[in-house]
């Protein structure tokens, strides 16, 4: 990623990419509601605060932001020019993730650590989440875990986990579901013509018999 420019600039072109990359919205004025923009705008300012080390004030937006559209982006968390996050619903995105330019994310996409496990043993200060390279599209529910990097124009399809370092231009889809042919319908015999169904017939309970012959009703 480039020399990033000011921040008017980065929140028009963010407004900009959601125009051009959601077909389902007619302007900026209808952009402007939409809930990846808000996420991205929120974290745009929560990320400015964090690199003034007024770490209480960014958690606070970034707290907010996730409550409102429900995308949580650790304000550390780096995030290039015109990054478009889908629909936005459960996208979480760790403190030491690098997200390049252009990039489109899809619902429930997580880019995260491989687990405290591991991670308390990690030099201080060593990276522990992915970096992604510019022009990545993450499909929807796509797991990236652990400090790997993703190549420049990569595509991870929905569903899929990655754990391991991809080149430019990689693709990864998960396991197709495995369709198998409905089973075989039993056919209902037709009643003849002009008869009446046959009665159905439950067995009557032998108590109810003993009142019934008692005259107990």
């Amino acid at each position: 990623m480039p020399g990033q420019p000011g921040l008017l600039r980065t929140l028009i072109e963010d407004l900009d990419v959601v125009v051009a990359r959601d077909p389902s919205l007619g302007g900026r004025w209808e952009a402007l509601g939409h809930t990846g923009l808000s996420a991205v705008w929120a974290h745009r300012v929560a990320h400015r605060l964090y690199r003034r080390r007024l770490r209480t004030a960014a958690r606070t937006v970034a707290r907010v932001a996730r409550r409102r559209t429900g995308v949580e982006i650790h304000p550390g968390t780096v995030l290039g020019r015109r990054v478009f996050i889908d629909h936005g619903a459960s996208v979480v995105i760790g403190q030491t993730a690098v997200v390049g330019d252009d990039v489109t994310i899809y619902q429930q996409v997580t880019l995260g650590a491989v687990g405290w496990w591991t991670d308390n043993h990690r030099p201080p200060g060593a990276r522990r989440h992915p970096v992604v390279g510019d022009g990545v599209i993450l499909g929807a529910n796509a797991t990236v875990l652990g400090p790997v990097t993703i190549g420049d124009r990569s595509l991870i399809g929905a569903m899929a986990t990655v754990t391991e370092d991809l080149p430019p231009g990689a693709r990864v889809y998960a396991a197709r579901s495995v369709v198998r042919p409905a089973p075989a319908l039993r056919p209902v015999p037709d009643a003849a013509p002009g008869a009446d169904p046959a009665p159905v017939s439950a067995p009557v309970p032998d108590a109810v018999r003993v009142l019934a012959s008692a005259g107990s009703w």
